[in-house]
């Protein structure tokens, strides 16, 4: 039997460009910086004091008082994302078939910020044991999945992939296999983080990943540069909704996009470096091409991993030039993290949704903050450096790795 085609029909977003798709799409075509001082705890101490954080964002705009209560921030930000995707999608629950309907949501970290104030709390204590009922579901990385099947009623394929910054893509194929292979017709996907909080900062700062440009937060996400100096940490959510093509159709639905293939590898090198020579990230690259049936001459942009940390965006330029071959200058290349930050394992979700931006509109969202280009860097190459480029766009990539050595790789085709 043929493998069903996956299109998608719902986008929903909460980060630190928008709280909703529209205003995140017209932040990354005018190359708008996310980044500012932190104001969800007091930085004052830290080595950077600065991220990107979701704005003008209340919990008690969406959620019951005794939600806020009960669902760490990650939560709220990926129910948020899912109910925006759904209502873009306009799908009907009480008409589609909700044992073919699933959830799988990502999440690197999980309720960090509960961990942290939980322990906190008890260690201020007098060690009588004295923590919320909801502790441990407010931190376990699933829990969006389950919190977001139970809202939809879907009792399909329902789990969290956790891969570091891996994370959102590696929810993404998993999806798209299941509704290829004929076990789901809808799937929510993609993946929420909120990692702007002491033990994220203070843990990123000591392995000395994060920015310290503290005097011009808007320009310290600078991938390519020669000065750049570590990623800049951000949160939020990215959802998409998948579904197979036929049952799309069916029903009318819009569509933004077909998701054409998925690939995946890990570096078996470092626990946290990439491989020096970009070997993971070219096979996930080429992996995605050989599922989507599509060679290096098809794709015309790239949405790059391009985190602004020195070790890390050289081996993807390198991988992407070998795999590519000549190829590699007909393309358009962008870091969106240089707008967005790092959003950790909800990088993928947005990072897809920038490529599909990218197809529907046919505008490339630029690289900012590239004013001297790393001299290692090959200077033919377009990084569509600090302006967004206008392009018709058939094939669109997005890469994200992860600590560990988790690779992954999304083609997206214009429909």
């Amino acid at each position: 039997m043929a493998e069903r085609r996956v299109v998608v029909t719902g986008l929903g977003t909460l980060n630190p460009l928008g709280n909703t798709i529209g205003e995140y799409f017209r932040n990354l075509q005018n190359g708008v910086s996310g980044a500012g001082p932190i104001t969800r705890f007091d930085a004052e101490k830290f080595k950077t004091r600065f991220a990107c954080e979701v704005k003008n964002y209340d919990g008690a705009d969406h959620f019951e008082r005794k939600e806020v209560r009960r669902y760490d921030l990650f939560t709220q930000f990926a129910l948020v994302a899912a109910a925006q995707a759904m209502d873009d999608s306009g799908l009907d629950v009480e008409k589609i078939d909700v044992e073919k309907a699933g959830v799988i949501w990502a999440s690197g970290i999980g309720g960090l910020k509960s961990f942290f104030e939980e322990t906190k709390n008890f260690a201020a204590g007098d060690g009588t044991p004295r923590f919320s009922p909801f502790f441990i579901t407010m931190m376990i990385p699933d829990i969006a999945a389950g919190y977001i099947s139970m809202k939809y009623g879907f009792m399909g394929p329902n789990y969290c992939t956790v891969s570091a910054c891996a994370s959102a893509n590696h929810a993404l194929i998993d999806s798209f296999n299941w509704i290829r292979k004929g076990v789901a017709d809808i799937m929510i996907t993609g993946g929420s983080e909120a990692g702007v909080n002491e033990p994220a900062v203070g843990g990123f700062n000591s392995m000395q990943a994060l920015s310290t440009r503290n005097d011009d937060p808007k320009t310290a996400s600078r991938p390519f540069d020669v000065d750049r100096d570590g990623f800049v940490i951000g949160e939020g959510a990215g959802a998409l909704i998948l579904e197979e093509y036929e049952h799309a159709k069916a029903r009318g639905a819009k569509t933004y996009a077909e998701l054409v293939g998925g690939g995946i590898s890990g570096d078996a090198y470092h626990y946290a470096a990439p491989h020096p020579e970009g070997k993971g990230a070219m096979l996930a690259m080429r992996m995605a091409m050989q599922d989507a049936g599509v060679t290096t001459n098809d794709i015309d942009y790239i949405n790059v991993h391009g985190t602004s940390t020195p070790a890390g965006d050289l081996p993807e330029l390198m991988a992407i030039q070998k795999l590519f071959g000549e190829n590699a200058y007909k393309l358009n290349i962008s870091a969106t993290k240089s707008m967005t930050g790092h959003l950790l394992g909800a990088a993928g979700a947005i990072e897809a949704q920038a490529a599909i931006m990218a197809l529907t509109e046919g505008i490339i969202p630029p690289t900012i903050n590239l004013a001297n280009l790393d001299p290692a860097i090959d200077p033919k190459l377009n990084l569509t450096p600090n302006k967004a480029q206008k392009r018709d766009v058939r094939y669109a990539m997005s890469n994200t790795f992860g600590f560990g050595g988790h690779n992954s790789s999304v083609i997206f085709k214009k429909i």
